[in-house]
């Protein structure tokens, strides 16, 4: 029988025309790595990041909407140090209700969908 064994990727959608964008978000602010698309994937627009295990990739929808619910949540090394560079991309930050373990609070990416940032407590 087979097994979930991990996490490939999350998607999330995007506007048409968004990636410059979604690279100063991801790129710049978040500091995640760009990695090139598949030539047949990238006709359709979007852009793909990586970094410390996670992949985000960007996709074009037509009819977007952000997701404001459903969200990936990034584990971060030092959420207060992060916390001051995305402020300073003037990204604003929202801290997350309590929970075991963990300080956390959310961004939203440049259209909208919620990020959330946890970093595990010691």
């Amino acid at each position: 029988m087979g097994a979930v064994i991990g996490l490939d990727h999350v998607q999330l959608a995007m506007p048409e025309g968004g990636e410059d964008a979604a690279r100063a978000f991801y790129r710049d602010a978040l500091g995640l790595a760009e990695v090139p698309k598949p030539s047949h994937l990238a006709a359709r627009g979007g852009c793909w990041f990586e970094g410390g295990g996670a992949h985000i990739h960007l996709g074009v929808e037509r009819d977007f909407r952000p997701a404001r619910k459903a969200h990936p949540a990034l584990l971060v090394d030092d959420l207060g140090a992060l916390v001051a560079q995305l402020e300073e991309a003037d990204v604003v930050f929202t801290e997350g209700k309590p929970l075991d373990g963990y300080a956390r609070g959310d961004v939203a990416d440049p259209f909208g969908n919620r990020i959330e940032l946890m970093e595990r407590l010691r």
